[in-house]
């Protein structure tokens, strides 16, 4: 499932030729991630919404071999009674040595953090790798980790050397006679109750109480949820080679070239220069901060998108919103009436030859400049954006191009449809199962004295 593709290979020479291509690879994704199409479609989606349905399923998956194992290895009960597992928390776990916590040689900051070296280097943060290093004196050796992250409360499985980058991370081995790493990995992630507050973490973890059942149990329940793991993989994979061929064909189609000495777009009509400045003006949004927001009708805009809502609008969608604080340079559409906050400019489209949703795609394409502003915050200077040169092609043109990138964006980034639709399914699907495969009857006390 996972496709390797050379973007720069194709060279469209018209824009029928970039919009077939566009739909084929449209086509070609959603066979991908629709091969459960009709009446066994239909019974999966079942499946996800029916609890008897869902618990059939979970049956058909574990009912035979994990349902055996646990009548075979767990202790059997009076009057019948069906044999449960034991419940550790984690701090007991540490104590008695069967989770270890692993000190690494040396931690490294994000300064020292490159794109590319010898070892990969994992910290807190929500990304899974977030630079290299060729510092081999700060490498964590090659063996089976779980990693937690002591503020973030992320939770990472790491089958491999690696180094630690800055500091609030935990690195937990276990002692794998008696609890399988990834299996740890899993019950870590489906009963602890993340707190979400900007705060140490690692004393709640300790608290957290897991099931423990025999090992043969522990590896066949790693061995189905590896299979909805990987399958999530490759969706994220697809979908991320779909985002960069996405850019690169919006490139291609907003991008005109000189041919015979006229500039012309790849359909072949000849385009008009203008500065920004000479059809927009950015207008600064407005304070409204969190507690004054009452949760109306009404998104509420921040530098990178909806923050929350409010009951009243500054501006009529559909608008462009973009970041000139913070998260400096993003572009947001939304097409609801909305609030953009003072962290952000709205664009106020001021020709009638340019259409807005256009100017929003070809805004896509630019590396807006940041200058340091008040604090050191990276932000937009506005005089420096109404430079910028773009080319306008005829309405028609226009009209015709943002059809084309409609389609392939609600492809890769619009959550109802396509292969951002599909990723999110599995990862619902995924937790649903996680929670049934690792729910036991716990062993009782009757029994374990």
């Amino acid at each position: 499932m996972i496709i390797s593709l050379e973007y720069r290979q194709y060279k469209a020479k018209t824009l029928s030729e970039v919009e077939k291509t566009y739909l084929d690879t449209i086509k070609d994704a959603q066979k991908k991630v629709g091969k459960r199409r009709g009446p066994a479609r239909k019974r999966e989606a079942k499946n996800m919404t029916d609890p008897t349905c869902k618990d059939v399923a979970v049956q058909r998956l574990n009912g035979s071999k994990i349902e055996k194992l646990i009548a075979e290895l767990c202790p059997d009960l009076p009057a019948g009674r069906q044999g449960g597992v034991e419940f550790k928390d984690v701090g007991t776990l540490i104590e008695d040595k069967t989770v270890t916590t692993v000190t690494p040689p040396k931690k490294l900051t994000k300064k020292h953090y490159k794109p590319t070296g010898t070892f990969p280097i994992i910290d807190q943060g929500q990304n899974f790798i977030v630079g290299y290093t060729n510092d081999s004196n700060a490498v964590v050796a090659n063996d089976l980790y779980v990693i937690f992250g002591d503020h973030t409360e992320a939770i990472k499985y790491v089958n491999f050397a690696f180094v630690q980058g800055a500091d609030g991370i935990k690195i937990l081995k276990t002692h794998t006679d008696i609890i399988n790493t990834r299996f740890f990995y899993y019950v870590l992630n489906n009963f602890y109750e993340k707190i979400g507050k900007y705060t140490r973490h690692f004393s709640f973890l300790k608290k957290t109480k897991i099931p423990i059942p025999p090992l043969a149990i522990q590896q066949e329940i790693v061995n189905i949820l590896n299979t909805f793991t990987t399958l999530e993989a490759e969706l994220e994979a697809e979908l991320e080679a779909r985002k960069k061929q996405y850019a690169y064909y919006r490139d291609e189609l907003l991008t005109p070239i000189v041919v015979s000495g006229k500039w012309l777009m790849v359909s072949g009509e000849e385009v008009e220069w203008k500065t920004l400045g000479e059809v927009i003006t950015l207008k600064y949004g407005k304070t409204l901060k969190e507690n004054e927001r009452d949760g109306g009708n009404f998104p509420v805009l921040g530098s990178n998108g909806r923050i929350g809502f409010h009951s009243s609008y500054l501006i009529e969608g559909p608008c462009i919103i973009i970041g000139r604080k913070g998260s400096a340079g993003a572009v947001v559409w939304e097409e609801k009436n909305c609030y953009p906050i003072d962290t952000t400019f709205f664009v106020k489209n001021q020709s009638d030859k340019i259409l807005l949703k256009y100017l929003f795609y070809k805004f896509q394409t630019f590396n807006l400049t940041t200058d340091k502003q008040d604090g050191g915050v990276p932000g937009i200077n506005r005089n420096n954006v109404y430079k910028i040169k773009i080319p306008i092609p005829p309405l028609a043109e226009q009209e015709r191009i943002v059809a084309i990138l409609d389609k392939f964006d609600a492809l890769v980034n619009d959550i109802s449809v396509g292969l951002p639709a599909e990723l999110n399914a599995r990862r619902r699907q995924y937790e649903y199962y996680r929670n049934k495969l690792l729910t036991f009857k716990p062993l009782e006390k009757e029994h374990a004295s």
